[in-house]
């Protein structure tokens, strides 16, 4: 039996364990730069900055989603869906569409007009799940990312031609 429950600070240390699980998945092993005290202060500020939920089984972490507010223009109030991972030797056994469920869930109780997410153009496993609950997923639209390294560069240089 899977239970979903709100995550705990208690929690946390589990919760950047997936997250580093993901980041090896997606390889990227050495992407993770936050912390446990990160998580944990973000998670408890009014409003938080994000929300994250647990899949336990037999009171062992082996699963979480982690998602916060976000608005569109053109949409108004939005969800994204940061993170949803399950440990390896967890998966297929229900917990990921548990998660996903629970995440949906809260999208309506909050009446957000649309969930949003990535998923990587190599995870056909993830894409067919989405699919098959009914999510488009864009082949047309690209992610951008901008590092603190190069908004720092970024600034930089602006301020170098405008002095």
């Amino acid at each position: 039996m899977v239970l979903i429950r709100k995550a705990e600070k208690t929690d946390y240390p589990k919760v950047l364990e997936l997250i580093q699980e993901l980041a090896v998945f997606e390889k990227q092993p050495d992407a993770v730069e936050i912390t446990v005290e990160e998580l944990i202060w973000e998670s408890s500020t009014e409003p938080p900055l994000f929300y994250c939920i647990v899949a336990e089984i037999d009171q062992k972490i082996e699963g979480m989603a982690l998602f916060y507010f976000r608005f569109s223009t053109w949409k108004g109030r939005t969800l994204h869906l940061e993170d949803l991972i399950v440990r390896q030797p967890s998966r297929g056994k229900g917990i990921g569409e548990a998660l996903y469920c629970k995440v949906m869930e809260f999208a309506r109780k909050h009446n957000v007009k649309r969930v949003a997410w990535e998923v990587l153009d190599w995870n056909q496993p993830a894409i067919t799940f989405y699919e098959r609950t009914g999510a488009k997923v864009f082949d047309d639209w690209r992610v951008a990312h901008m590092t603190e390294e190069a908004l720092e560069n970024y600034l930089l240089s602006q301020k170098s031609k405008n002095e």
